[in-house]
């Protein structure tokens, strides 16, 4: 006979829930003082003198009864669930800090922890030598990092977007929601019954409020640690979701994802518990690849727009905040010394549109860009201002900021300044991700005519000055040089960079999606594509 765990009684796990329900502080609950104060591990301290907390109910747990003839392993290591709801918590941990009356602030280490970090290279050099190899939340940098990255919707519609995460039993280490679907880019609707149900068969109130009378299928990416297994056990979970693709098994499944287009594996027009969602399966690898070296941008250029993050990775988010801080010194490159937010947020949000073939064809909203940064400017705001407050050569400069609820003071588009210096400048070309900076410096390469063996010794010369220092490697006479160049030069030059980088991934992907979402499907979203394109053109003759 084999022997298995007695689980405790159903009236105890009851009990269990309602506990922890009442030691949970919900994510959405508003700060009612605008005191600066410290989040420690993600957590609001229960020391703080004046935020108003509940004091948290002793650790209550309960242990299940083992045979002896069953593994060692813990349960919970030998349940994968309790590895994802594990995630959930950190995710909802870091909007919590998020909501911190500092938040601004909350991507510059304090000053007590910039001293420590001096005596530690690896610390303080986290941009220049990131540790990829981290598993936990408790080795990023520093306390609160990359909270800005976590977004604040409605707290049903969050719990909805989860629900649908938990209806693949395949392993998702990471995810996200993104797009129209979740973060609105026009004005709502007045939808139809009929409406809503041709695209959410079942939807439930929370999303139709979300979607505020316009619905849309949802978009998530989910990050895998091994897509071929993955596929395995989707497939025998949800044959239905993949096209004829999936009758060669995941093998051929697996191939086609990573060795076509950006390592991104699409399958559309899926209806789970009756929603309409569309999910991309990524690799870890391939996927926090993108976010720190930009070599496709397909991804990356995704996360340069707010997300919302439902499962967390410490990696992830690491290879996130890289990706982000990258975003805004391109887009300052760019730029002009003073700018409004408006001009920061919309040059961010445009360049993952640069080289995507959709934009030169009439199969996308031309005001698309514009469109979500005037319906995101809080998220925006969230997400990029502690960045802005973290470099050194950009400020906000203007008196709405004075405000102490300014981050929330969505009418206020603020302007900002930015140091022109040569070797401020000189120094964000230098920290720009590998791969991208690689393209840019062989493109002034040619430009400046610097034979190889110079250029070569030139890069090792200032590798050299840096050796051993415990600041981050500087920018040289020839990074000084790029950004010495007429304004209107380096700016098509930078964007020419940009343009070579996503053109080819997203072409790939494009043509890849006929063969893994099946023709008719990819033949339905093209044509929507289409309508969105003559809803804008149409909007725009209105406006004129």
């Amino acid at each position: 006979m084999a022997l298995r765990s007695i689980p405790a009684n159903a009236a105890l796990a009851r009990a269990v829930r309602a506990r922890s329900a009442l030691c949970h502080v919900p994510p959405t609950c508003p700060m009612r003082n605008a005191t600066s104060y410290r989040v420690r591990s993600c957590l609001v301290l229960a020391s703080s003198p004046r935020v108003h907390t509940s004091r948290p109910l002793p650790a209550f747990t309960v242990q299940s009864r083992w045979f002896a003839s069953e593994p060692s392993t813990e349960p919970s290591k030998r349940d994968g669930a309790s590895a994802a709801r594990q995630k959930e918590s950190e995710s909802d941990a870091a909007v919590t800090a998020a909501k911190s009356p500092d938040e601004p602030r909350s991507q510059t280490p304090s000053p007590s922890a910039a001293e420590s970090a001096a005596t530690d290279e690896t610390e303080y050099d986290w941009e220049e030598k990131p540790n990829f190899d981290i598993e936990k939340f408790t080795q990023l940098p520093y306390e609160n990092f990359g909270v800005n990255q976590h977004m604040i919707i409605d707290r049903e519609f969050k719990e909805v977007l989860r629900q649908l995460l938990w209806k693949f039993r395949a392993p998702i280490r990471y995810a996200f929601a993104y797009g129209s679907g979740v973060f609105p880019q026009s004005t709502g609707g007045t939808a139809t019954d009929a409406e809503i149900g041709a695209v959410h068969p079942r939807a439930p109130l929370a999303v139709q409020k979300a979607q505020n009378g316009s619905p849309k299928m949802i978009d998530f990416i989910f990050g895998v640690s091994h897509t071929q297994h993955w596929h395995s056990l989707n497939l025998t979970q949800h044959r239905d979701h993949y096209s004829a693709l999936g009758s060669l098994g995941s093998g051929a499944v697996s191939y086609v994802q990573d060795k076509w287009g950006a390592g991104v594996y699409f399958n559309p027009y899926v209806t789970v518990e009756g929603i309409q969602i569309k999910y991309g399966v990524v690799s870890l690898d391939t996927l926090c690849r993108d976010l720190s070296e930009w070599n496709t941008l397909y991804l990356a250029g995704r996360l340069h727009k707010p997300v919302k993050i439902l499962r967390d990775d410490p990696r992830v988010r690491l290879s996130n905040q890289i990706n982000l801080l990258s975003a805004l010194r391109t887009a300052l490159l760019l730029l002009p010394p003073t700018f409004t937010e408006q001009e920061l947020y919309g040059t961010i949000a445009g360049i993952s549109y640069l080289g995507d073939p959709r934009m030169a064809l009439p199969t996308e909203n031309p005001k698309k860009v514009s469109n979500i940064v005037s319906h995101n400017m809080l998220n925006f705001r969230r997400l990029y201002a502690p960045l802005v407050e973290s470099l050194p050569n950009v400020v906000f400069n203007d008196p709405a900021c004075k405000d102490p609820d300014w981050v929330a003071n969505t009418d206020a588009v603020l302007k900002l300044e930015q140091d022109m210096d040569p070797v401020k400048r000189g120094n964000m070309v230098r920290r720009l991700p590998k791969a991208f900076r690689a393209k840019l410096y062989f493109e002034y390469q040619k430009q400046f005519q610097i034979p190889q063996l110079e250029f070569n010794k030139m890069m090792e010369e200032n590798k050299n000055e840096n050796t051993g220092s415990f600041k981050r490697q500087q920018g040289g006479r020839f990074e000084q040089r790029i950004v010495q160049q007429p304004p209107e030069g380096l700016r098509d030059t930078v964007r020419s960079i940009i343009k070579k980088t996503i053109y080819w991934p997203s072409v790939s992907q494009s043509v890849k999606s006929f063969v893994t979402a099946g023709f008719s499907r990819g033949f339905r979203y093209l044509g929507e594509k289409f309508d969105k394109y003559r809803q804008g053109s149409s909007d725009n003759k209105k406006e004129g």
